[in-house]
């Protein structure tokens, strides 16, 4: 019986993770109310309050899907990168920038990042810092895999210069994010000529 629960419980909440997808995206998250989403997902708006305490809740849940997948597609980077310290920083950004939209919308990220800043000790503010930190350890171990194969200069520290490659992503990820008319493609040719010259810099010497 209880893993029958825990599959029940499992699928009404994919259900209405689905359903705030759809309903943010649609109508926009502020317009968004939780009797409609309750309703696209087939749960009473009773159930949806007892897995999200408040809407907030499920908007960092759905960034916290989107970016559980993103890891998982840089995992496989990480594992196995392409040849040369460009090219490898270059093809795990694109992945993280590939699939920011498959869930969120820009107004949707706009709405979380707010969240975020406006209340930094609530479980949200701690949910999508722990996200953002799970993302730049991510960095952190691609550069510490390319040091230990000889692409990045022996003695930089690894640590630092992941994190400065992760808030540098992040940052041009939030100028993305506010300007509604840039592409991703906009985006990603601004980040790889940023990486081109990082990548000289940190390149072996001799």
């Amino acid at each position: 019986m209880t893993g029958l629960r825990a599959r029940h419980k499992a699928d009404r909440q994919a259900r209405i993770l689905k359903a705030a997808v759809t309903l943010f995206r649609r109508d926009g998250y502020r317009a968004a109310r939780i009797e409609d989403l309750a309703g696209m997902a087939d749960v009473s708006p009773g159930t949806v309050y007892n897995y999200y305490g408040s809407k907030g809740d499920i908007l960092i849940a759905t960034v916290a899907m989107e970016v559980e997948e993103v890891l998982s597609a840089g995992a496989a980077i990480v594992a196995d990168p392409p040849k040369g310290a460009q090219q490898a920083i270059t093809a795990l950004i694109a992945v993280y920038y590939d699939h920011s939209l498959e869930y969120l919308s820009k107004e949707m990220w706009r709405t979380a990042m707010a969240l975020s800043v406006e209340a930094p000790h609530t479980p949200n503010g701690a949910r999508y810092s722990q996200l953002d930190g799970a993302l730049s350890a991510q960095v952190v171990a691609l550069i510490a895999g390319l040091q230990q194969r000889g692409e990045v200069m022996a003695g930089l520290d690894v640590q630092s210069l992941g994190e400065i490659v992760f808030n540098n992503l992040n940052a041009m990820f939030m100028d993305f994010v506010k300007d509604d008319a840039m592409t991703r493609q906009t985006l990603k040719l601004r980040v790889a000529r940023q990486t081109e010259t990082l990548a000289r810099l940190i390149a072996p010497r001799g």
